[in-house]
């Protein structure tokens, strides 16, 4: 048992952080060796089983990520982009796998994590599901054979506590499409539009987030041109998917070289 790799768990109260918890204390192909928590947190000093309403796990939540990386081959990471940044950091330094499920990172943050993966292995996605990563595919292929006679409008729904728009998967579907374009996203990136705004720009890819509720995740790319419309379409019913995937990627990552990787990878999609 030893002898499984063993995962980090940051952001342990949240409710990615419960379900990466459970997932890989139920697996049998890894080990939870650390739950880690902001300073002040409630949990700190508690067995994160029983902090989660449950039988003890034997790990003690720690507001100490450094000497909770030490122990470990990997971190999984579905927090803030601030955190997340001071996380890649630290990951490198134990030599760590770090996967990364956060999402609204601004370009300084994805440099900061691209630093941090000239010396270990970062494995970061707007989404880790296989259904998401395969639309994704889809995605850019679709915007490939289509021309501009086809707006694309990327519409997501997730609950009433998500705090980024659009969503990091909404993005991530959005490079998919520009890329099969052949355009870059930062020039034809329409965002909630509202008011008199003229008509729609040629070319461009339009989001709309919806929030509300326990949605745990849905978005529709939807190619609309003179006559018919073409939607792809995933719906996420359950975080497991997303805890699910996360392993995957914190297990592929063992042994490979430093670097920062995706989902596609992965899943050999690239």
């Amino acid at each position: 048992m030893s002898d499984l790799p063993g995962i980090v768990i940051t952001g342990a109260s949240g409710r990615m952080g419960q379900m990466l918890i459970r997932t890989v204390s139920e697996s049998d192909k890894a080990r939870l060796v650390g739950a880690v928590e902001r300073k002040g947190h409630d949990w700190i000093g508690q067995d994160v089983g029983t902090a989660m309403g449950g039988a003890a796990l034997g790990v003690t939540v720690t507001d100490d990520p450094l000497e909770a990386f030490a122990t470990a081959q990997a971190v999984i990471d579905f927090t803030a982009p601030d955190a997340t940044v001071e996380f890649a950091a630290l990951a490198a330094q134990a030599r760590a796998v770090h996967v990364i499920g956060t999402t609204g990172m601004d370009e300084e943050h994805l440099t900061k994590v691209k630093a941090a993966a000239r010396h270990a292995i970062v494995v970061r996605a707007g989404n880790m599901s296989l259904g998401v990563n395969l639309l994704t595919t889809l995605t850019r292929k679709v915007a490939a054979a289509l021309d501009e006679d086809y707006d694309i409008e990327i519409v997501e729904a997730h609950h009433n506590q998500k705090v980024d728009a659009p969503s990091g998967t909404a993005l991530m579907l959005g490079e998919a499409a520009a890329a099969g374009r052949g355009v870059a996203l930062s020039n034809v990136s329409d965002r909630g539009r509202d008011g008199i705004t003229g008509a729609r720009d040629r070319g461009h890819i339009g989001f709309h987030a919806i929030r509300g509720g326990d949605i745990v995740g849905e978005h529709d790319v939807i190619f609309a041109a003179m006559g018919e419309r073409i939607i792809l379409r995933h719906v996420a019913s359950d975080r497991a998917v997303f805890a699910r995937g996360a392993l995957k990627a914190a297990l592929w990552g063992q042994g490979k070289h430093p670097g920062e990787y995706d989902m596609l990878d992965v899943l050999g999609l690239n």
